[in-house]
C-alpha cells in the first residue's frame, strides 16, 4: 500500500505540512492534536478512493509552523491556517471532514466559511463541551468505565514505559471506545502510525472546557453530513443529534453497530454513505 506524498504548503499564515493521496474533488482532513506522517490516517483513508485528500499537520504538529503566540493553537485559528492552505492550493471550494476533535474543527469552519466548502462531514464529533453534560461519556465520573479510562490516561503518562508497554497501553484504552472491541487487530491491521502533539493537546483540554457553538450552528450553510456510531461513548449521539437539529442542510446517519469509529467498525457501509453523499453534493 503506497504511503501518502509529503508537501510542505506556503501560506500567508506559515508553512505547513500536508499528506496527499488520491485523485478526485479535494477533500480536506485534520485533527486536533494529531501529529500526523506518511503512514496515512484510518479515518482519512476513507476518502482516497475517489477523492484527492489533503492531511493536514496543524501547528506545532510534525514539521508544521510552530504557535508564536498561545492563541494561535485554538480551533478558530486552525480553521483559518486550513483557509489558508485552501488558497495557496489554488481551491476555490473543497470538502472539509473531521472526526472527533477533527469534527469541532469542521463545525467551526461551517460557521465561519461555509462559502468555502462544497461539502462538511462531521463525525463522531459535537458543537459544545461533551464531558461534564453526558453521563454518556467515558469522560464523565458518571460513566461506569470512568476510572478504567483515566487510569490508562495516566499510565499513559509514564516517560519510562518501553514501546510495547505503550503500545499495549493505548491498545486498551482504544478498546473502550468500540462497539465489539475484540476486534480491535482487525480494524487495527495496516501500518499506520500518528503522535500526539502535547502542546496541542494540553491547550485543547483548556478550550474544550469553554466551547460551545450551537447557537451559531444556523450560520452553516454548507450541505453537511453528520455521522455517529450509536454507541459512541466519547462523542454520545446526543451531540450529532443536537447538530443535526441546529444546522439547516443537514443530514444524519446512525451506524448502530459502531462506537467512536465508524469508519473502522462498519467501514464498507461508511464508505458506501460517504461516496454517495459526495456523489449527489
Amino acid at each position: 500500500m503506497a504511503n501518502w506524498q509529503t508537501q510542505m504548503i506556503d501560506t500567508n499564515r506559515g508553512s505547513f505540512e500536508v499528506f496527499i493521496k488520491g485523485e478526485g474533488t479535494p477533500v480536506c482532513v485534520t485533527h486536533h492534536y494529531s501529529e500526523f506522517n506518511s503512514s496515512g490516517d484510518y479515518f482519512a483513508d476513507s476518502f482516497t478512493d475517489n477523492h484527492k485528500v489533503y492531511l493536514v499537520n496543524l501547528r506545532e504538529a510534525g514539521n508544521s509552523e510552530k504557535a508564536h503566540e498561545s492563541y494561535q493553537l485554538s480551533m478558530f485559528e486552525a480553521v483559518l491556517d486550513l483557509e489558508a492552505i485552501r488558497d495557496a492550493l489554488g481551491y476555490s471550494t473543497w470538502t472539509f471532514a473531521g472526526h472527533s476533535t477533527g469534527g469541532m474543527i469542521g463545525v467551526l469552519y461551517g460557521i465561519h466559511f461555509s462559502a468555502s466548502l462544497d461539502s462538511l462531514i462531521i463525525v463522531g464529533s459535537a458543537a459544545r463541551e461533551f464531558a461534564s453534560s453526558s453521563a454518556k461519556c467515558i469522560y464523565n465520573r458518571e460513566h461506569p468505565e470512568y476510572q478504567n479510562m483515566q487510569d490508562l490516561i495516566e499510565e499513559l503518562k509514564d516517560p519510562k514505559l518501553t514501546k510495547d508497554e505503550r503500545g499495549e497501553l493505548s491498545k486498551e484504552r482504544t478498546k473502550l471506545s468500540l462497539h465489539n472491541p475484540e476486534q480491535y487487530d482487525v480494524y487495527f491491521s495496516k501500518p499506520t502510525h500518528k503522535k500526539m502533539s502535547a502542546v496541542r493537546m494540553n491547550f485543547f483540554v483548556r478550550e474544550a472546557l469553554i466551547f460551545d457553538v450551537t447557537r451559531q450552528l444556523k450560520k452553516i450553510t454548507a450541505d453537511t453530513l453528520i455521522i455517529c456510531g450509536e454507541h459512541d461513548v466519547q462523542c454520545p449521539i446526543e451531540f450529532s443529534q443536537e447538530m443535526h437539529r441546529l444546522i439547516p442542510n443537514s443530514e444524519l446517519v446512525v451506524f448502530d453497530q459502531s462506537n467512536h469509529y465508524p469508519f473502522l467498525e462498519q467501514r464498507k457501509l461508511f464508505q458506501r454513505v460517504v461516496h454517495e453523499y459526495l456523489t449527489i453534493n
